[in-house]
């Protein structure tokens, strides 16, 4: 078994009204967030971005506004998630992105993955989350805009 990386992104894709998508997790559904996921060995943080966007969503982020916010997170891994690292991993450090597209625009969803995504207001955006890392990025977004 190859063990994911405790390094991942989390990118908060908005519109310029600050609508923020979010997804809803297939393995806890009521559970909702933004575009997340691990580095892969030798991947640049930008590319992991850029491949989680395109994974979870369909969309191509050559073709919006993609920018590091210069922000990490560490937080404990969730016990039941714990089994994809390496033994002894027990946290996660997290770099946030943001993703700037035109409008609320169409997403293919990775079915695997997610049950469906919604388009919300941020500050009903950050609520949803059920990540406090997630929905703390959102709020920055929110009080950048004010």
């Amino acid at each position: 078994m190859t063990f994911k990386i405790p390094i991942s992104v989390l990118v908060v894709v908005h519109t310029p009204q600050l609508q923020v998508l979010l997804l809803e997790r297939a393995d806890h559904p009521g559970y909702w967030q933004s575009v997340t996921g691990s580095q892969n060995e030798g991947e640049a943080l930008e590319q992991t971005a850029m491949r989680e966007v395109l994974e979870e969503t369909g969309l191509d982020t050559r073709h919006h506004c993609l920018t590091d916010w210069h922000l990490h997170n560490e937080y404990e891994i969730f016990p039941e998630w714990r089994w994809r690292y390496a033994p002894g991993v027990m946290y996660n450090t997290e770099h946030v992105f943001g993703l700037l597209v035109s409008g609320p625009v169409e997403i293919r969803i990775a079915q695997r993955e997610h049950l469906g995504f919604n388009w919300l207001r941020w500050d009903e955006a950050a609520q949803r989350c059920f990540s406090w890392s997630n929905a703390a990025a959102i709020r920055k977004l929110g009080r950048a805009s004010s």
